[in-house]
């Protein structure tokens, strides 16, 4: 097995330091208050966090918006408090990932004013830079309803500076070998430090035209190899993980047949498989499991159905956008960003429908590869549209019923961004608090259904297929594992469903491992009995030996 063979079978967790808790009660989160809530993250049974930026930022753009990378933002606390942080992280068997947003800095980076100031200095060819932006390089702008374009004008440098996100992000020149080793220094610090590896933000505009000429590397994929053999020889169990919303058939390239990404977020998959859920019928799903390449022996997807962004439906085909655009929106319409998605929690995507949000999670958690979650989505969590933009899914998390949410002690108005106070997603309505001890609770399920996954090998190791049947509202899938046979059924419909499938083992070999609906078995046949939004993972052996009872499954051979 290889050092980063942890990844495997692992459940990635995602959460933003500064709405998470708050020790110190001046309104945002630190790392104190994710150490005081690692044994909340541990008893949800996920074994790897994923951290998002950090780092001291102006926060134009929630922090991807990084003004220095070698540190902590003061209000998050200190590079002895992340290094506590990873090593209490560590203790507990959880690994930690951050966020290292390569492809742009804020406008307040000292790379930035210097290059501004003084066109002589090295910190100038970091950027990009036109004096004449009508013969230069043009390209749409990731943020079309807030930039005109790409190009940006800057008084003090008396010259425009490419930039493919907002204004105040100026791209990095990742041509420039000196940017490039400033990357690899990067890389080195925070390893140094006790993360085990890094998303890459943006990874897919890195590779992208930019500046005056529109230029690339010669070898484009070679950026992100040489990151890799950087992280790999600094420690050799670290992994990077590429956010690349490309087009289908060219994610494979960003793997780099093996040598650049481990892993990658698979948005095709994220945006067929939530719609899928949400409008009933397995049609989407069967789409994308054709359109998503198989990279086995290469990389693995990071399959998700919710990220802390728009839920962006651009990778449906056109009729389905557009259906999605209507009917998971509001009226009044203030839902629907960037021309691309909606800025909704996944609990109102599904109309607070928490059998369904516990149905998607059983899901994602039984599908191949590495499943993410949320914070906050495995209570319910939802979105407060009066902030702007993508914050309105970044609220703090809901710990329980008293003033703000447990989260904070703070004073009125010192917080990031405020607490959910009223409505059907009000704090006194979902936290963690009620949930907790609450078997039948939607936290209690996502438990479950991650401590499910851990026990069945059959997920990671084995053959996975998915299993037709004669009704489009139902969905099922299954596992070959030497000697075991482990199938998967998900009810989409909000009706209850029977659906049959060939089996082979009797019944008295077979076992259920989680989900509250029923099967039978007769005449090598097994059918599943599913309530509406029901699901119900079912483990046999082939041979027809005795099946493991769950709570003798984690002493199976993986």
């Amino acid at each position: 097995m290889s050092d980063t063979a942890w990844l495997e079978d692992a459940t990635i967790y995602t959460l933003d330091v500064k709405t998470f808790y708050d020790s110190d009660g001046d309104g945002w989160g630190d790392f104190q208050g994710l150490i005081e809530k690692l044994e909340y993250v541990d008893d949800l049974g996920v074994d790897c966090l994923w951290i998002r930026p950090f780092y001291p930022s102006p926060l134009r753009d929630n922090g991807y918006d990084v003004a220095d990378y070698y540190a902590v933002d003061d209000r998050l606390g200190t590079l002895e408090d992340f290094r506590e942080f990873t090593d209490r992280a560590h203790d507990r068997g959880i690994r930690v990932l951050t966020d290292l947003v390569f492809n742009h800095t804020s406008i307040d980076h000292e790379w930035f004013q210097t290059a501004r100031r003084n066109p002589e200095s090295k910190y100038r060819d970091y950027y990009l830079w036109a004096g004449d932006v009508e013969t230069a390089y043009n390209t749409f702008n990731i943020f079309p309803e807030h930039e005109d374009g790409v190009w940006s004008y800057d008084e003090v440098a008396d010259a425009h500076y490419f930039h493919q996100f907002f204004h105040h992000q100026p791209d990095l020149n990742v041509r420039n070998p000196e940017v490039r080793e400033e990357f690899h220094d990067i890389l080195r610090f925070w390893l140094r430090q006790g993360a085990d590896g890094f998303r890459i933000d943006a990874a897919h505009p890195m590779l992208m035209p930019k500046g005056h000429d529109g230029g690339t590397l010669a070898e484009p994929i070679e950026l992100f190899k040489q990151m890799k053999r950087v992280v790999s020889e600094e420690q050799s169990d670290a992994i990077l993980l590429a956010e690349a919303d490309d087009q289908p058939e060219l994610l494979p390239y960003y793997f780099g047949d093996g040598e650049a990404f481990d892993l990658q977020f698979n948005f095709v998959m994220n945006a067929h498989l939530t719609y899928a859920i949400g409008v009933g019928d397995t049609w989407p799903l069967h789409r994308a499991h054709e359109i998503v390449p198989d990279v086995d022996g290469i990389g693995k997807w990071a399959n998700f159905l919710r990220n802390h962004d728009e839920w962006n439906l651009l990778k449906l085909p056109e009729e389905a956008f557009h259906h999605a655009r209507e009917a998971f929106g509001e009226d009044a319409g203030d839902s629907w960003i960037f021309e691309r998605g909606h800025r909704l929690r996944l609990a109102e995507i599904y109309d607070n429908d928490l059998d369904r949000v516990a149905m998607a999670h059983s899901l994602l958690l039984s599908l191949p590869d590495v499943p993410v979650l949320l914070a906050g989505d495995e209570i319910g969590m939802g979105s407060d549209p009066s902030l702007r933009e993508r914050e309105a899914v970044r609220t703090p998390m809901q710990w329980d019923d008293s003033e703000y949410a447990g989260f904070s002690t703070s004073e009125p108005g010192d917080v990031h961004n405020p607490v959910i106070d009223e409505g059907e997603y009000s704090y006194e309505r979902v936290n963690v608090a009620d949930q907790l001890n609450d078997p039948g609770s939607l936290l209690s399920r996502v438990g479950e259904l991650v401590d499910a996954r851990s026990q069945c090998p059959e997920i990671v190791d084995g053959i996975y297929s998915v299993v037709d049947v004669d009704r489009d509202d139902v969905w099922l899938h299954r596992y070959d594992h030497g000697d075991n046979l482990l199938v998967c059924g998900h009810n989409f419909a909000d009706e209850p469903r029977e659906v049959a499938c060939a089996f082979g083992p009797p019944e008295d070999v077979s076992t259920s491992i989680v989900g509250d609906g029923d099967y039978r078995v007769e005449g090598g046949d097994l059918t599943f009995e599913l309530d509406g939004c029901d699901y119900l993972w079912i483990r046999a052996d082939k041979w027809g030996k005795r099946a493991p009872e769950p709570g003798e499954v984690l002493a199976l051979s993986r």
